[in-house]
């Protein structure tokens, strides 16, 4: 009886010894993973998200606090596409696009101009002739009160 006791123990042990290392194995894989989910929010702070779908995100990095991917602006629901007509400003481009206002007298459409200053953030930096997407947010100056989010056709002659 002694010596199956003293078996048992020997047994024991090795089991014992064997859930320590699965033990230890699974604590390395948890630091792995929790590694990478660092990473991944580290990669999901350089761009957040703004709540609009987005087909070219913007590719360089910014310190500006004005951007909505690297800053803190917030973005409203209004987005507008149109053409940058002037770039002169700091920081700051005027956007123009075409709308149609129906004439009912004549029962025809007018063509009509609507053009707004825009927020440029370093990071996106529209230039004159660009096609861009932007978007309403909270007064940014007098006059301010959009910023670019993506640039749709770059006009890279001009």
């Amino acid at each position: 009886m002694v010596q199956t006791q003293k078996k048992d123990k020997s047994n024991n042990d090795s089991e014992i010894k064997g859930k320590k290392i699965n033990e230890i194995n699974n604590e390395n894989t948890n630091i792995v993973n929790t590694k990478q989910n660092k990473q991944n929010k580290v990669m999901s702070k350089v761009i957040k998200n703004i709540g609009i779908p987005i087909t070219n995100p913007p590719k360089n990095v910014c310190n500006d606090p004005k951007c909505p991917y690297h800053g803190s602006l917030k973005v409203r629901k209004k987005t507008y596409e149109g053409l940058v007509i002037s770039d002169k400003m700091d920081k700051t481009v005027t956007v123009r696009w075409q709308r149609l206002v129906k004439i009912k007298k004549y029962e025809r459409y007018e063509k009509r101009y609507s053009k707004v200053k825009a927020h440029n953030p370093p990071c996106i930096n529209a230039k004159l002739g660009d096609y861009v997407r932007i978007a309403e947010t909270r007064p940014l100056s007098k006059t301010k009160h959009f910023v670019v989010i993506e640039i749709l056709k770059s006009n890279e002659n001009k």
